[in-house]
Order: C-alpha cells, then structure tokens, then sequence
C-alpha cells in the first residue's frame, strides 16, 4: 500500500525480540504514583529504549510535586505529526511489589499490564518509526507519571493539539468474535469525597454525647450506592470504594471520609450523586467535593476509516470497542479527534496482586500498534 515504507511484519517481530526483556527491567524498578525515586528511575530505563536520535525533555508533571515527565520528540520530512502516550506509574505500593515472573504463556508482574507493557510496546514502535523519518514530520512519545492518582486538571492537551492523531497504550483485548479490539469509547470518570464532621465522646460513659461520623458515612455509603444505573440511560456506576473514620478503640468518631468512583458516558451524570448528599444528618455535617473529573471519549466516527486502513494493512480485522476504565487518551480525545487507546498487549488482572499480560501478545499488539501508526502516516 503506498505512502509508508514501514514493514508492519518485521517491525514488529524486531519489538517482540526485545519486549520481554524490556518489560522485565522496567517492572523491575516499584512506581507506585508519587514516588519520585521509582518514577526517575522508571523514566530513565525508558529514556534509554527511545530511538537514539530523540531529543527529551522533561516536562512538567499535571500533580504539583510529582516527577516531571518524559517527553521525547523525532523530526522527520514527511507530514503527519503522531502522539504516542502511555505512564509508568502504579497503584501497587512498594511492600506488595515483586519482579517479573513467567507462569507458562503469562508475564506476572506489578503494572504488566497497566501499563508497563504498553509503555514498551510504545517505545518499541517508536524506534521503529524512527528508522523512516520520510514517513513522519514529527513523532512525540509522551510518558507520565501521575496516571492512577491525578486529581487536578491533565496539563498536556495543549501542546498537542492539531496533531493528526494520538495513540494511547493502555492494555489491548479481543473482541468475543476474535478480533483485535483498540479503544475509542471510555466513559467519563470521577471522584466523589465527602469529608464528615461530627462530635468526639467517650463511647463507653458518653456514648450518645457524641455525634458518630462513621455512621453517618456508612449510611449515606449506601444510599448514594443507589444511584448505581450501569445499564440505565447514563450507564452511571456509582461505587464506595474507600472509608476511613476513627482513631481510637474507645472514641465516638469524630470525624471521616467517604470515598465513591463514578462512571458515566458524560461528566454531568456525577452531579445529581454529589447534590444527594445532605448538609447534615443527626449532627454530623457533610461537606462534598467531585474530584477527579476525566471527560468521556467517543472517538468512534472519527477513527472508522482509520481502523479500516490499518485491518487491510494488517490482513486481520481490527475492531472499536469500549471500555469502562478511565485513561489519559481521554483527554486528548477532543482535542485530536483520531485518538485510539488500547494498542498495548493482552492481559488481565490491573490493581491486582495477580497482574498480567501474555507473552505472545506483545508481538500481536505490536502489529495491531504498527498497523495503526502507519495507516495514520499514510492518512488513511
């Protein structure tokens, strides 16, 4: 097919080589989000995987205090400018981190599949692209380090925009039908934290002197569960995921935090579940707050043709689907309107101590990565 001189087959059997090997060293180093010591170190391995002709720079991390990201560009003669996106940190704390392990066909491994192995898949098909810089005007390899955590507003969608598109490395899937599934649908994303203000009170001789915060909290826990529609008009989900009250055995709780997850396909759903919750409740003030507020993606019209180019490139069908998780490409999605996600290796298991992606995998989603990359360049 004209336009990019780019072999999908031996690019991507050239990436499977050293994946392996790569996604080790780099699950080797603990990142959970906001360790600055694993972060640089993290960064450092994937600086040394880039293209060697790329020029890095960090860039400013979107949290205040967190570690700068890594930012790579190539220059190239052609005119098609692409976004390759991915992060290195973790929600496994460094206590439960272990080095990678092989279990037959299953790389094992804290971030293997979120999103370690996608990051190397990315850095992969970087080096690739490099070695034909007439295919490209410009490549960018943007790494961050705040992906799981994030509560502020992303601060990279500006310098990106008017790129012809942006390719996000989160963790690849089959459809039932067999097909390589890439994302281009994600819901909207948020948190909900309601702080609770009650009264202290010896709970053996002054029990009822005191105004409970724990159970205040533990109630509106299930009532706000309530609002839990995923199959409803919104697709909302609304789950507590986090509760914490209390600091002593013999202490009326004073004071606590509620923590839900929402999802839904807008951002606006979130606001009925946060306006439920009352001022007060049997003494106990309630103050609540939407943090982490990620929009929607729906790049489905946008990428139809993309995605039909890249299956005639690849010669097996490569298909949209949608996902429920929360990722970076959201972001990006309104601003680069071909935004595709879900280009990294197949696992399973993501938050879990049983995390991973399957070894064959890598090469697979290398050429379903490839194959969009170059149907891009090609501007098909």
């Amino acid at each position: 097919m004209p336009g990019v001189t780019i072999s999908i087959a031996e690019a991507a059997a050239e990436i499977a080589a050293h994946s392996e090997r790569e996604l080790e060293a780099l699950v080797a180093v603990s990142t959970p989000s906001g360790d600055l010591t694993g972060a640089e170190e993290a960064l450092a391995v994937c600086a040394a995987l880039l293209p060697p002709e790329a020029q890095i720079e960090r860039a400013e991390c979107s949290t205040p205090g967190g570690a700068p990201d890594l930012l790579a560009r190539l220059a190239g003669t052609g005119s098609r400018r692409l976004l390759l996106l991915g992060h290195i940190d973790t929600v496994i704390a460094h206590e439960a981190h272990s080095p990678m392990r092989r279990d037959g066909e299953r790389l094992y491994g804290p971030g293997t599949a979120d999103m370690k192995g996608g990051v190397v898949l990315a850095l992969g098909v970087a080096r690739a692209l490099a070695a034909a810089p007439q295919d490209l005007a410009e490549l960018a390899v943007l790494i961050v380090t705040d992906e799981e955590w994030r509560t502020v507003p992303f601060g990279h969608v500006e310098r990106f925009a008017g790129y012809d598109a942006c390719l996000c490395f989160e963790a690849g899937e089959r459809t039932p039908e067999g097909a390589e599934g890439v994302v281009v649908r994600r819901k909207a994303a948020g948190t909900l934290r309601v702080n609770a203000f009650g009264r202290s009170a010896h709970s053996g001789s002054a029990p009822d002197h005191g105004r409970n915060a724990l159970l205040a909290l533990a109630g509106l826990a299930g009532e706000l569960a309530q609002f839990h529609a995923p199959t409803g008009p919104e697709r909302l989900s609304v789950v507590p995921t986090v509760m914490r009250s209390g600091d002593a055995l013999n202490v009326v709780p004073a004071a606590g935090r509620l923590m839900l997850d929402l999802r839904a396909d807008r951002l606006g759903a979130f606001g009925p579940v946060r306006d439920a919750v009352p001022s007060e409740r049997d003494g106990v003030r309630f103050e609540p707050e939407l943090l982490r507020e990620w929009p929607g993606m729906d790049s489905r019209g946008a990428t139809e043709g993309l995605l039909a180019g890249a299956t005639a490139r690849l010669g097996r069908t490569i298909a949209p689907v949608s996902r429920g998780g929360a990722s970076d490409a959201s972001h990006f999605a309104a601003a680069i309107p071909l935004t595709v996600d879900g280009l990294g290796p197949r696992g399973g298991g993501a938050h879990t101590p049983g995390e991973f992606v399957t070894a064959a995998s890598l090469q697979e989603r290398a050429e379903v990565a490839l194959a969009v990359a170059v149907a891009v360049l090609a501007g098909v």
